[in-house]
């Protein structure tokens, strides 16, 4: 039997427990479960209940079968089948005859059967649990193998946009922790205790109010705070009424499919670039117009001849991926010209601007639209941590009632707790802090990489967009695969993305993309090391 709190919520039991506001805070900063309940609204009182789950098995009192067999082979069946597995808790008896509503003399003989049989057993203090012996993939039941063979399964159908997407599974640097893995920051300086004290604060002024449903722009308050960081840090132009809250870039990027683009619009997209982006993009019936990059970025001129018309641009302007390029301040024009002139969309993805080593931040290509042309993205996963999923699209002010209806329909609203802490984080001034405390450290990762990379290889490997971001690239000479090498590192715990499949033109180039944010400097030449050990011709 264990212990655990009940609510009692409609009125006050004899032995009511009230809790100080001090406790709450406790519990609800250590258990996000309890999170949402006003302590001083609603009360506790202490009873002793069972902490395991019930599991379904169904009782005819009108059968000819016994009531105690009824529940040993309901039990049996369900370990064997793997519903309940080794080691799960199950109820006690008491527990769980007041669940089927019968006597408690039943289900204590079926208990002892299976504790027989070995199918449970009891630990002196805790309770009664499956066992811990059994196999992990029991043997059928008789009663499975004497059953009539199934009909035959109708077809599956699944969509066909759907099958274009690889399995998560099958890139084996994908999402990795280790050296080079891009997207990995340096979690061991984040203001840990800062940040716990803000959630639990947070956490201590819940109340019924902030229980309910919210709105699917997100906080108020925390949209304020986001457009005064972007009109000062990233010279956007905009107002709280225009950012929408969302999980992360890629929730964005779908919700801007959604709204501005049709199934077969056609849309130029970097090339190289962002492959989940590519995903999404097919996953919305698009048509991928792929316009080369190079030292300027997105090449306009390119993108008119191949398709003027086409009903919107991704770009990456302030730091391309993979590339790493800026556009130039003359591509910008011709860009924002484009798209007034053809009524095309622009969606500026800022994914990591705030870190830049060689030049003064650049402004955002937004601050400099005229027409509302531009839908803004960034995302504080580059800054803070990925799994905050916290994000902001900046939507043109015409445009803001079809993303809030957009947005209602794919999730509601985001999450409350997190906007509110990061909300007071962002005016604090411990985000400003700490970005330009991790620009320092990740700018001394960069050069401790572009030196080691220098070191071993000399001029073997081309170094490209190193002066911003997380990560940078290196392009092979010929006779280099870069999938093939990046295969071969895996196995050896090197995280290399391979440059290759960025690309949709007929003539990739070989490479790699390597994050540095999470290797420390010292750690770097013997990383790089590793890196000239696995890098062999085809």
């Amino acid at each position: 039997m264990a212990q655990r709190f009940v609510f009692g919520l409609f009125q006050q039991p004899p032995n009511t427990l009230k809790l100080h506001p001090s406790v709450w805070g406790k519990l609800a900063a250590r258990n996000s479960h309890l999170n949402g309940i006003r302590y001083g609204h609603y009360h506790w009182s202490m009873k002793t209940v069972s902490g395991a789950f019930s599991p379904v098995i169904a009782v005819d009192r009108s059968a000819a079968k016994p009531m105690h067999k009824q529940i040993y082979d309901g039990f049996r069946e369900a370990i064997v089948r793997g519903d309940l597995r080794s080691g799960q808790q199950i109820p006690s008896t008491r527990a769980f005859a007041a669940e089927l509503g019968i006597s408690r003399l039943p289900v204590f003989n079926a208990y002892a059967q299976l504790l027989a049989e070995g199918y449970f057993e009891g630990r002196t203090g805790a309770g009664t649990f499956v066992s811990g012996s059994l196999p992990d993939r029991p043997p059928a039941s008789k009663s499975a193998s004497t059953r009539a063979p199934a009909l035959r399964s109708a077809a599956r159908p699944v969509s066909r946009r759907s099958a274009l997407v690889p399995r998560l599974a099958s890139e084996p640097w994908a999402y990795r922790t280790g050296a080079f893995s891009i997207g990995q920051l340096a979690f061991d300086d984040f203001p840990f205790q800062t940040w716990t004290s803000h959630l639990a604060r947070h956490c201590r002024k819940v109340h019924a109010g902030s229980m309910n449903y919210g709105d699917p722009m997100g906080s108020k308050d925390f949209r304020e705070a986001i457009a005064a960081y972007l009109r000062t840090a990233r010279a956007v132009r905009c107002d709280a009424q225009q950012i929408m809250v969302v999980s992360g870039s890629q929730q964005a990027l779908d919700i801007c499919a959604r709204v501005l683009l049709d199934p077969g619009s056609r849309v130029w997209i970097e090339d190289p670039g962002y492959s989940l982006l590519r995903y999404a993009l097919t996953l919305a019936g698009c048509e991928l117009m792929p316009v080369p990059v190079d030292g300027e970025g997105l090449d306009v001129a390119a993108g008119i001849r191949l398709c003027r018309e086409a009903r919107a641009a991704w770009v990456t302007p302030s730091h391309q991926f993979p590339l790493g390029v800026t556009m130039s301040a003359s591509r910008r024009f011709q860009l924002l010209d484009w798209a007034r002139s053809n009524g095309g969309w622009i969606i500026e993805d800022d994914y990591d601007s705030e870190f830049r080593y060689e030049s003064k931040p650049i402004a955002s290509l937004q601050g400099l639209d005229q027409d509302s042309r531009v839908v803004y993205i960034g995302t504080f996963s580059k800054t803070l941590f990925p799994s905050l999923r916290l994000g902001y699209t900046v939507i043109p002010p015409d445009l803001v009632d079809r993303f809030a209806a957009v947005r209602r329909v794919m999730d509601v609203f985001p999450p409350q707790l997190y906007q509110a802490a990061l909300a007071d984080f962002i005016r604090e001034r411990h985000y400003a802090r700490h970005i330009r405390k991790m620009g320092l450290l990740y700018n001394e990762r960069r050069g401790a990489l572009v030196e080691a990379i220098r070191s071993e290889f000399g001029s073997l490997l081309e170094v490209a967009g190193g002066e911003a971001g997380l990560q940078l690239a290196v392009t092979l000479p010929k006779g280099f695969r870069d999938r093939e090498i990046a295969v071969r590192a895996a196995e050896q715990g090197l995280w290399l993305r391979p440059l290759s499949p960025s690309y949709l033109g007929k003539y990739p180039r070989q490479g790699f993309i390597l994050g540095f944010g999470s290797i420390t400097a010292s750690e770097m030449p013997r990383a790089v090391r590793r890196l000239r050990s696995v890098l062999t011709p085809a």
